[in-house]
C-alpha cells in the first residue's frame, strides 16, 4: 500500500535535485523495511492517509526491537505522521503567552510518549489515544512552567478548580461567587479559597513599563497605579515649621520677606519704596535668612533659644 502519488515522487526527485532537505528519510530507509509504504514527506500526508499509514507502522513497531535502527525509522515516521495532531491541540491555546513553537514543541513530547505507549490490540484508534496524552502534556506545561511566581502543587491545581466552579457558580448566580460559596462548592475552608485566589496573582506578571495608548505622558498603566513621593509635603513640612518664626520677626523684617520672596522685587527696589539702601537690605536679608535657617535646625523652642527680635537696624537689642 503507498498513500504517495506520481506527482508526490516527482516533486521529492525535484527536491533532493535541488538540493533542497526532504523532511522524511526515504532515501535513509533500512533495507529490512522496503516493504513499508514510501513516505518522502510524512508532515504532507492527508489525515485520513495518515491514519492508515500509522496503523500499518504500529504493526511494524510492535514486532522491531527497541534501539535498533528499524525502530527508530518507524516511530520517527510514526511522529512526522501526526504533527498534525499536536498543532491541532496547540490550537487551543494560542491565546496563552506562551510561543506557539513552545507548545508545538511540548505537544510533540506528549506525541511520543503516546506511541511509546499505544497497544494496536486494544481496538482503539490511535488519534483518541494519543489527544489526552498530548493536551495533558501542554497543559502539565502551564501548570509547572508558566507562572511568573512560582507556587507550590496544590495552589496551582486548586487555582484551577477555582476558576472552574467561578464560571459554573456564576452561570447558576447570575454574579461573580462568594468566597463562601466557593468554599461550599469545593468542600473546602474560606481562607483555603482566599489563599487560591492570591495565588492566581502570581500567574501572570505585568511589567511596570507596558504601556498604554490613550496616555498622552507614555507612562505605564501598571506605573500609574504606584504610589510616589510628594514633593509638597516637604514644602508644607518647612511652612509649618516656618510659621511660628515668622510670627517673631519685627514688621519690617516680614515686609521685607514679603516684597523679595512674596513680589519678587530686587533688592534695590525693595530699598526704594522702604528708603534704605540696596546695600542695607542685603545685610537685611542675609541677617533674616540666617535666623530663620537657625530657628529651623534647632530642636529648642522659640523662647529658648537666645535669638529674639533684633532691631531693624541690624544691631542686638538692649538686654
Amino acid at each position: 500500500m503507498s498513500a504517495i502519488t506520481h506527482s508526490d515522487r516527482q516533486q521529492a526527485d525535484q527536491g533532493r535535485e535541488s538540493g533542497d532537505v526532504v523532511t522524511a528519510s526515504w532515501a535513509q530507509r533500512p533495507a529490512t523495511l522496503a516493504d513499508l509504504p514510501e513516505i518522502p514527506d510524512p508532515t504532507s500526508v492527508p489525515t485520513a492517509d495518515a491514519r492508515t499509514l500509522s496503523t500499518v507502522l504500529f504493526g511494524r513497531l510492535r514486532v522491531l526491537e527497541e534501539g535498533t535502527t528499524e525502530h527508530a525509522y518507524v516511530r520517527n515516521t510514526l511522529v512526522e505522521l501526526n504533527l498534525s495532531l499536536v498543532r491541532y491541540a496547540a490550537a487551543r491555546f494560542r491565546n496563552r503567552a506562551e510561543p506557539m513553537e513552545d507548545i508545538v514543541q511540548v505537544g510533540t513530547l506528549g506525541l511520543i510518549k503516546a506511541i511509546n505507549r499505544f497497544e494496536l490490540d486494544r481496538g482503539v484508534e490511535f488519534v483518541s489515544f494519543a489527544m489526552p496524552t498530548v493536551v495533558g502534556e501542554i497543559k502539565r506545561y502551564f501548570r509547572d512552567s508558566s507562572w511568573a511566581v512560582r507556587v507550590p502543587r496544590r495552589l496551582q491545581e486548586l487555582r484551577i478548580d477555582l476558576a472552574k466552579c467561578s464560571d459554573a457558580l456564576e452561570q447558576v448566580l447570575g454574579r461573580t461567587p462568594t468566597q463562601r460559596e466557593l468554599a461550599d462548592r469545593l468542600g473546602i475552608s474560606v481562607a483555603e479559597v482566599a489563599e487560591g485566589q492570591r495565588a492566581a496573582n502570581g500567574y501572570v506578571a505585568r511589567s511596570l513599563d507596558i504601556t498604554a495608548g490613550e496616555d498622552e505622558e507614555g507612562l505605564g498603566s501598571v506605573m500609574r497605579r504606584l504610589g510616589a513621593v510628594d514633593d509638597a509635603f516637604e514644602t508644607i513640612e518647612c511652612l509649618q515649621s516656618l510659621r511660628p518664626l515668622l510670627a517673631r520677626l519685627p514688621e519690617r523684617d516680614r515686609a521685607i520677606l514679603s516684597l523679595r520672596f512674596g513680589e519678587e522685587l530686587t533688592q534695590s527696589e525693595i530699598g526704594a519704596r522702604l528708603g534704605i539702601s540696596q546695600m542695607h537690605v542685603s545685610r537685611l536679608l542675609t541677617r533674616i535668612l540666617a535666623s530663620l535657617r537657625s530657628g529651623l535646625l534647632t530642636d529648642e523652642p522659640p523662647d529658648e533659644q537666645g535669638g529674639g527680635p533684633e532691631s531693624t537696624d541690624g544691631r542686638a537689642p538692649a538686654r
